[in-house]
């Protein structure tokens, strides 16, 4: 039943046909089964003496070789994100910390400046009197 709406392709790599099925697009499937037939390409030029399965072989193995070097440059890129953001977060506590502590400070320098007027006010009004 799940294989209904699978895709279905013919394609060629390295002079075989082969058909293709999978969930992927057509044309999804027909570039990886070109980059294939490209890997096996650049290899057999390089080796002109090497039969099919070898070239096979080597295509696989050079291929493997990427995806585990593009793997391990993915994880390294997710661990420095990770980081990145660990220490944006950081930042930000440290900021909101710096925000907190000076609106304290200004209040207090509000609540002295409020309490120093008071006794300006109160001096003056009991000099005030002293005079009558």
């Amino acid at each position: 039943m799940s294989g209904q709406n699978k895709e279905r392709v013919v394609v060629e790599i390295y002079g075989q046909y082969y058909t293709m099925k999978g969930d992927s697009s057509s044309s999804h499937m027909r570039m990886i089964a070109g980059y294939v037939d490209d890997k096996m390409r650049q290899i057999a030029a390089a080796n002109p003496r090497l039969d099919t399965n070898k070239l096979a072989v080597l295509a696989a193995l050079n291929m493997a070789d990427e995806y585990f070097r593009l793997r391990m440059e993915y994880e390294e890129l997710i661990k420095l994100l990770e980081k990145t953001a660990q220490e944006a977060e950081e930042d930000g506590e440290e900021q909101e910390e710096e925000q907190e502590e000076e609106q304290e400070e200004e209040q207090e320098e509000e609540q002295e400046e409020e309490q120093e007027e008071e006794q300006e006010e109160e001096q003056e009004e009991g000099s005030g009197t002293d005079k009558e």
